[in-house]
This record gives C-alpha cells, sequence and structure tokens, in this order.
C-alpha cells in the first residue's frame, strides 16, 4: 500500500541560484535575479530525492570535505530540487501568516519559541523585503512582477506563506541547509551502523545510538480527504524538507528497504539484491585493488612487522 500516493506536494524550483551574504556576512542560497521558477512535483522520483538529500549529508559531515566541495553539493541539491521551505517548516503551522504571532516547536535554527510575523520573515528575507504589512491577524501582501504574479495565481490553493517562499527574494541560510542535511545523514549512517555492528556494540552505545535515533522528528504533515473513486487521503507537504524527510522516515522504517552504504566510497544507494555491499562495480573493482596491495605489502614485510 502505497499511503503517499495522493499528495499536494508541487513544489517550485529556479533555473538558477546565487550565493549572497547579508550585511553580518551570513551566507544564504537564493534564486537569481533574472532565474525563471518551474513547478514539478518532487514525489514522483522520491527515492533518487532521498538518496541525494542523504548523500548531500554524507558530503557535509565529512571531516576530510574542503568547504568548497560542501557548497557544491548543497548548491547541486538546491538546483536539482529547490531550497528546502524552512519558513514553513519550522512553523506550527504554515498558516502563521493568518494568526497574530509566529509560534515555533523546538528547533536547532531559531531559539525563540514565539515572535512577530515581521521579525520572523525577516529570516527569510534578508536581502528585499517583500511589500507585507501585518496588523493583528489581518494582513496584506502585494506582487508586481508579472512572473511572480502567474505562480501565486497557480499556487492560490497553499497557504499564503507557501506562495511567499517560491519568491524571487526568498533566501535561506547555507549553515542552516548544512545542518539539516547533516542529520539526515548522521540519522541513516547511525540507524545502518547500529544494525551491522550490534553483535559487537555495548549497551551504552546502543543506548547511544537509540537516542541519537530518537532525537529525529519533526512537525507532521498535514492532509484532507478527498471523494475520488473513495474517500482518499491527500497529504499536504508545504514544505520540500517535511515531505524528504516523510519519505526517508518510511524508506528508514521500511522492512523491505534496500538503502545500504558503499563498503567502498561511503555512498548512500539503493541496493537490487540484499547481499549487495557496493554502490557500482566500478567501486567494487577499486575495493578487491586496494584489499589486494595492501595484501601485497604486508607479505613483502620481513617477519615480525
Amino acid at each position: 500500500m502505497n499511503l503517499f500516493k495522493k499528495t499536494s506536494s508541487h513544489w517550485v524550483r529556479y533555473d538558477k541560484y546565487e550565493w549572497k551574504k547579508n550585511d553580518k556576512g551570513v551566507l544564504y542560497i537564493t534564486p537569481a535575479e533574472k532565474a525563471k521558477p518551474e513547478l514539478y512535483n518532487p514525489l514522483k522520483d522520491s527515492d533518487k530525492m532521498v538518496l541525494h538529500a542523504i548523500n548531500t549529508g554524507v558530503i557535509c559531515m565529512n571531516e576530510d570535505t574542503d568547504e568548497q566541495a560542501k557548497q557544491d553539493a548543497v548548491m547541486e541539491f538546491v538546483s536539482s530540487y529547490g531550497l528546502l521551505g524552512f519558513m514553513t517548516a519550522l512553523s506550527t503551522t504554515p498558516e502563521f501568516i493568518t494568526y497574530e504571532a509566529v509560534y515555533l516547536p523546538k528547533n536547532h535554527f531559531i531559539k525563540e519559541d514565539s515572535m512577530t510575523t515581521e521579525q520572523y520573515l525577516s529570516y527569510f528575507f534578508p536581502f528585499d523585503e517583500l511589500d507585507f504589512v501585518k496588523q493583528g491577524v489581518e494582513s496584506s501582501w502585494s506582487v508586481s512582477d508579472p512572473t511572480m504574479i502567474a505562480l501565486v495565481m497557480t499556487m492560490s490553493d497553499r497557504p499564503q506563506a507557501v506562495t511567499m517562499s517560491f519568491q524571487r527574494e526568498y533566501a535561506e541560510p547555507y549553515e542552516w541547509l548544512v545542518r539539516n542535511f547533516t542529520d539526515w545523514a548522521f540519522t541513516f549512517i547511525s540507524g545502518f551502523l547500529y544494525y551491522q555492528d550490534m553483535d559487537t556494540l555495548d549497551d551504552m552505545q546502543k543506548d547511544l545510538y537509540r537516542q541519537g535515533m530518537a532525537a529525529f522528528g519533526g512537525i507532521a504533515p498535514t492532509y484532507h480527504i478527498e471523494l475520488l473513486e473513495k474517500p482518499t487521503i491527500v497529504w499536504d507537504f508545504h514544505s520540500l524538507l517535511l515531505a524528504i524527510q516523510m519519505m526517508f522516515s518510511f524508506m528508514l522504517t521500511d522492512e523491505k528497504s534496500s538503502l545500504k552504504v558503499c563498503k567502498h566510497c561511503g555512498k548512500v544507494f539503493l541496493a537490487s539484491r540484499p547481499n549487495t555491499i557496493f554502490c557500482s562495480g566500478q567501486c567494487k573493482n577499486q575495493y578487491n585493488v586496494y584489499k589486494s596491495r595492501g595484501r601485497d605489502r604486508k607479505e613483502d614485510l620481513p617477519d615480525g612487522e
């Protein structure tokens, strides 16, 4: 049974993104000035997207990876799928525009548990403010760019904050992206190692793995029911972040999951067979070559060394 067969999950990606720093030196990713938006369904090939997200995190969490390689990996993901939608993912509801203030559950990025809507929006519009006015629960927002107007009209059935996050002025901090990708990678690697090394782990090590996994989670998606061929649950993913997190969670807990870590390069991949341990024939060959060379060097050492 495919629990997420029906979703209102369309997302927007631009054909070009760029790096920008604010006056405090914080690095952001934002759509380029004349970039063109494209509407697409990110769950059409969700396995590929989740793998890309986890492997981006693997690159970011590797201490040997230089900063430029991390930035390249994050930009590659964003260019492929769009920004994660932190603005609607972090708040308790994507409908926060209709409330007097924005309320936030505990998260890695913002310490306050509530703030004004204007303060919250400033995290995501650090360069060009939107034409937005808020008084209590009442608000007004205007858009002048024809392309942006068309985008707003196309997404008129989504919460206003979601449509705002698709504007060219929207930006997300690079460090937030790195932290989120790293968390996903750490969660998968921890679970993979827990079961792979279970027989060799002591109770304290097992408990640490369990605690790390228990910390993984977030706000659940909302849903509505439509009368199609029969009453059908339609999931509402109002951020790419939440969509990836939910797909990843189900892949991680699926008894038939074929997610593996390549024994040679450390890349996460979908194995075609249960006993597959390499992501490609190239990695298998390279691993065997290195292993063979290691044996040769050992045989060349004098006795006792």
